[in-house]
């Protein structure tokens, strides 16, 4: 026999949980099932180097960093902003800070304490939550599940699905959710690497410098262009500057880096025609413009033999070609693009093929870069379909 419940909510990360909230302050039973052992693996992990929530900037550019997604997500991110991110963060007891960057962390920086006030939230306004229960799809209009009990049945009016991308499988995004909405006539965007660092297969000069930070440059790919920094690792380039533009790397357009951004083309080239005496090359370029060990190392790696002609020069160091092999592997990524596209959910989130049906979080076909971006859509999103699943249930059993 199957439970019977208001609403399910499947998958336990962020998006899952403010849906969660949402259905239950409207007075809905509300239960929670996650596939792994605790809720929010992914959320946790990304806690442990500082939980970015959000960004404090004004809201215009925070949109634009949603690319052509922000069509789909504006007012979904309007009604859930930074600043509301912010106010419900401190509902929950955090106390948070602003970086000099503008992202916003919790005082304590780990996820946490935060997780764990969210969960006696939900518990406290009734919802339930279960763990280890795996979506396997449906038997007739069942939800089925494979549990420590074996194969359980659930049956509700309203489901949010909940359950990610396809990146970070161990934390509990899989993507092997596609298959049962496909058996079911809805159509799946392939998944691609989001957030990713790009592999580069180094010299054996560049060994030296794994660990050392890039900053003070500019990242370009397309029409895309990151300030972000990067990190020199034994497999190619991480960090914030290279996942801001992998989604044009991705798509085949060249990347480059400017060494120098705060320079002008000109200043480059005057410096470097500057009278070097019996300086090495390498020497002179250390002297007239201070690139450190980090950028240094790239511009040999990428740019040799250099031009003896200071123009020349100028102009490599200006616009760099980044020579790769291309971004992580999908499992390696931070997020993933691809998923249920826009086209088959309505405006509230729900898919129009299955009525009662929602879809919140990564699971849809939109990325955005880290930096607080991510994980506000998630909340936004989350947010937005336990709104419609609310009306959903408010409407009469016809």
């Amino acid at each position: 026999m199957a439970e019977h419940w208001d609403a399910v909510v499947i998958g336990g990360g962020p998006a899952g949980l403010m849906a969660a909230g949402e259905i239950a302050a409207a007075g809905h039973r509300c239960l929670v099932l996650e596939a792994k052992p605790s809720m929010a693996r992914k959320l946790l992990m990304a806690g442990k180097s500082g939980l970015n929530l959000t960004k404090d900037e004004p809201l215009e550019g925070f949109l634009d960093h949603y690319g052509a997604a922000r069509v789909n997500l504006e007012q979904m991110i309007r009604a859930f902003d930074p600043a509301e991110v912010q106010r419900w963060a401190q509902a929950l007891g955090r106390e948070l800070f602003t970086g000099s960057t503008g992202r916003v962390f919790p005082r304590e920086m780990k996820a946490s304490p935060l997780l764990r006030a969210w969960l006696r939230e939900l518990q406290a306004s009734g919802v339930e939550q279960r763990l280890r229960w795996r979506w396997q799809g449906w038997r007739e209009s069942n939800l089925l599940f494979e549990t420590p009990d074996g194969r359980q049945e659930i049956a509700a009016k309203a489901v949010i699905l909940a359950l990610g991308g396809a990146s970070w499988a161990r934390l509990g995004s899989d993507g092997l959710w596609a298959e049962h909405l496909q058996g079911r006539g809805i159509a799946h965007a392939p998944f691609k690497s989001a957030n990713a660092g790009l592999l580069v297969e180094w010299s054996a000069h560049m060994a030296p410098h794994f660990g050392e930070p890039i900053k003070g440059v500019e990242w370009q790919a397309g029409d895309l262009r990151s300030r972000g920094e990067a990190v020199i690792s034994a497999r190619g380039l991480e960090g914030g500057g290279i996942y801001s533009i992998c989604a044009t790397v991705r798509e085949g357009e060249a990347l480059s880096v400017d060494l120098l951004p705060d320079l002008p083309l000109e200043e480059v080239q005057k410096r470097l025609s500057r009278p070097r005496g019996k300086a090495s090359l390498a020497n002179h370029l250390r002297k007239s413009l201070k690139l450190g060990a980090g950028r240094m190392a790239l511009l040999q790696e990428f740019g040799r033999p250099l031009p003896k002609d200071p123009a020349a020069l100028a102009a490599v160091i200006k616009a760099l070609p980044v020579k790769h092999a291309g971004l992580r592997p999908l499992d390696e990524a931070i997020s993933t693009a691809g998923g249920v596209p826009w086209a088959e959910l309505d405006g509230a989130l729900m898919l129009k093929r299955l009525p009662g049906i929602f879809c919140a979080g990564e699971m849809i076909d939109w990325e955005a870069p880290t930096g607080g971006y991510l994980l506000t859509a998630c909340l936004a999103t989350g947010r937005w379909a336990g709104q419609g699943a609310t009306r959903f249930l408010a409407e009469p059993v016809s």
